[in-house]
């Protein structure tokens, strides 16, 4: 059985736009108009009641107080009209009377005699009783007669606070209740007629908007049969060059009625905007002409349905242009595609080859239908199959080119290729496919390795000791945390002897570096956004715990206003680790390291100072200190690299090191305590550009007023 929810809603998506409209202003109106009678009998109902209730009050309030006099004067007759009085003020007075403290009925307005059990039923307040503000003088009771409801009022009838006797009003509730449903028919009446008006004139605008919506639909059906000649929006009476009194022939909106000015581009008023349609719909907002012609939002969906159906004639009429000349462009494409050299394809999103070039199919030795459409990497991989997936796979994913070279056996040699792949991406970023490019480099590979091989033992012993120096300074780190933790551990348990094991090693891994005697190179550069401070701080918190040992304290003054500079960090922190070792060194025990950075005053530059309190550095040697194996240190102590390397990472970030002994007393921070051995010190100045431009030709003025030292 269908369900009656979708059945309905299926109906409802079936009638015509007309009898929708219809629909949804019969229900809004039905609803608002129920709501609205609801509420409104409901309010003026109670507004009706409490008027009627408080009239009562009112009455036999009146009634006490004129009763006093004749109480007073024992004058029956004129008490009796006083209660016919109060009853003939309205229908729903039913009744009124007055009786004395003792219960004696004085007055009443009963035709068929007074009935006793109203006597005692309702009681005023006490007269002579302290009253709240704001508490009333009157009681008021709903009673029950058997056939209708009663409101029953009391008021005290008072003279000095004494109390003489008790007014009593009863007003018929039904008589309110009738009153109330008039009320509610006037109500309903009032809403039905609203709802009839409101229902016409919603017909009216209904059938108006349908109209223009056939027009619409029209123009698109004729648009669907390739006619682009259409005019669904409605003419102008009165065109802008007629409202501006322009005679600018030339104006591509003279004499055009079917289309507004602001539609146009190229327009010549001098109030137009150059922006087409619509952007250029700002410059025309506070235009007369656009306040006068300017329509609702139908006549708006129409004029740009209008410009539409021309802006398609027009680009249809440039495609059909632009096809002749790709089909030209893709022939010289597709030439100089295939005279390249180099290994060309082209693959989509899904592995699929859409193009390779002649290159390609020669070393596959393979035709363009054996390889088009077809997302086999086994076939078509100068290196293994799974590694190219995955490469793939990784490129179409992340959009990261790679770049590599790589060595394949090709029949009876070898050959090496630079692969290169890059992403290929549609108009709006995304990846839609790869491409491959394979250079043969077997021929230049054969010259770097004839190279390298000549200049091997050349630099065997630099490279030899630079590697020693900088693989020594963490396996000298390894091997002190070891040692410490060997101090705190129990002889005989367990992690002592693992621990023990570490230090042995880590002292035969130092044999086989002193020992190094083969053959190795640097890594390159890898230059990125970094934190300088971030970068000291790593290797401050690296190194100080096992300076302390040696009672050796470092202390940083960092600017945090210096912004991220263009750099290497790991290469930038074996520079501050190869410093700071160097500092700990000269000072041996009881001493200070101080290390400051600042932003130069005109933002083109940072500068850092490694000062310590050692020995210093005596002035013939601070002219050899950046020479490679030159070291004041005892033998077997350092290799007279670690300044030359630092010497060359600074140089290569385009900056400047240099040294000056003995250390100024400013760049010593507070100065030696009592508990650090004095000595002159030396200072490091290094400065290091903030763009990829390096420094500027003139020196930072602090610093080229202590340089005495040797500079890059």
């Amino acid at each position: 059985m269908k369900n009656p929810a979708i059945a309905l809603r299926h109906a409802l998506e079936r009638l015509p736009f007309a009898a929708k409209m219809y629909l949804v202003i019969g229900s809004l109106l039905a609803a608002t108009g129920l709501a609205a009678m609801l509420l409104t009998t409901a309010i003026a109902g109670e507004a009706l009641t409490d008027e009627a209730k408080r009239r009562a009050e009112s009455l036999a309030m009146s009634l006490a107080a004129r009763s006093v006099d004749p109480l007073l004067a024992v004058d029956f007759l004129r008490l009796k009209n006083m209660v016919d009085e109060t009853v003939n003020t309205g229908a729903d007075i039913i009744y009124a009377f007055v009786i004395d403290p003792q219960d004696q009925v004085m007055a009443h307005s009963f035709s068929g005699g007074f009935p006793i059990e109203l006597l005692r039923i309702n009681l005023p307040p006490d007269p002579a009783a302290p009253m709240e503000p704001g508490a009333r003088r009157t009681s008021a009771r709903l009673l029950d007669t058997g056939t209708e409801l009663i409101y029953d009022f009391a008021a005290p009838v008072s003279l000095g606070g004494n109390l003489l006797g008790v007014a009593r009003v009863g007003l018929s509730q039904t008589s309110v209740q009738a009153a109330r449903r008039e009320l509610a028919l006037a109500i309903v009446v009032a809403v039905g007629l609203v709802a009839v008006l409101a229902v016409g004139l919603g017909s009216l605008f209904a059938r108006t908007v349908t109209r223009r919506i056939a027009v619409l639909r029209e123009s698109a059906e004729e648009i669907m049969h390739g006619n682009l000649d259409v005019h669904a929006g409605p003419r102008l009476a009165e065109a802008c060059w007629e409202i501006m009194d322009c005679d600018r022939t030339d104006c591509p909106a003279y004499g055009d009625r079917s289309r507004r000015c602001w539609h146009l581009a190229g327009t010549l008023c001098e109030n137009c905007g150059e922006a087409e349609f619509p952007a250029k719909l700002d410059s025309c907002l506070d235009c007369r002409v656009y306040r006068q012609n300017r329509g609702d939002e139908i006549q708006d969906l129409a004029e740009a349905f209008d410009v539409m159906a021309v802006s398609l004639r027009d680009h249809i009429r440039e495609l059909k242009s632009a096809q002749t000349d790709l089909a030209r462009q893709q022939q010289l494409l597709r030439t100089i595609f295939d005279v390249t050299p180099d290994l060309v394809s082209l693959q989509d999103e899904k592995g699929a080859y859409r193009a390779v070039n002649k290159a390609f199919r020669r070393y596959f030795g393979c035709r363009d239908q054996d390889v088009i459409g077809r997302a086999d990497p086994a076939l078509f991989a100068i290196q293994g199959a799974e590694v190219n997936a995955a490469e793939d796979a990784s490129l179409l994913e992340t959009g990261r080119p790679v770049s590599k070279e790589i060595m394949v056996d090709h029949e009876t040699s070898k050959r090496w290729f630079h692969v290169v792949k890059v992403p290929v991406t549609d108009s709006g970023g995304r990846i839609i496919g790869l491409l491959m490019t394979a250079r043969d480099i077997s021929a230049l590979k054969n010259y770097q390795d004839q190279l390298i091989q000549s200049q091997k033992m050349e630099d065997l012993g630099r490279l030899a000791g630079g590697v020693a120096h900088e693989i020594n300074t963490p396996l000298g780190i390894i091997l002190g945390y070891a040692q410490m933790l060997l101090e705190d551990l129990p002889e005989g348990s367990q992690p002592r002897e693992d621990v023990a094991i570490i230090e042995k090693q880590t002292k035969v891994c130092k044999k086989i570096v002193a020992d190094l005697l083969g053959f190795s190179r640097q890594s390159a550069n890898v230059i990125r956004e970094m934190d300088l401070n971030e970068s000291i701080e790593e290797v401050v918190s690296l190194v100080r715990t096992i300076f302390r040992q040696e009672r050796v304290e470092i202390e940083t003054d960092l600017d945090p206003t210096i912004p991220p500079i263009w750099g290497d960090k790991e290469k930038l922190k074996s520079v501050w680790l190869n410093l700071v070792n160097n500092a700990f060194d000269s000072i041996g025990q009881d001493g200070a390291i101080f290390i400051r950075s600042k932003l130069c005053r005109h933002r083109r530059r940072v500068v850092l100072f490694f000062a310590d309190t050692g020995a210093g550095i005596s002035q013939e040697n601070l002219k050899k200190i950046f020479d490679p194996f030159f070291t004041t240190k005892q033998v077997g102590k350092g290799t007279g690299l670690g300044l030359s390397i630092s010497f060359g990472v600074i140089k290569d970030h385009q900056g400047r090191i240099s040294a000056v002994s003995p250390a100024p007393v400013e760049y010593l921070g507070n100065g030696p305590s009592e508990h650090t051995k004095p000595g002159p010190g030396t200072v490091f100045v290094i400065e290091l550009p903030l763009s990829r431009e390096g420094l500027p030709d003139e020196e930072c003025e602090e610093t080229a007023s202590m340089r005495a030292g040797v500079s890059v």
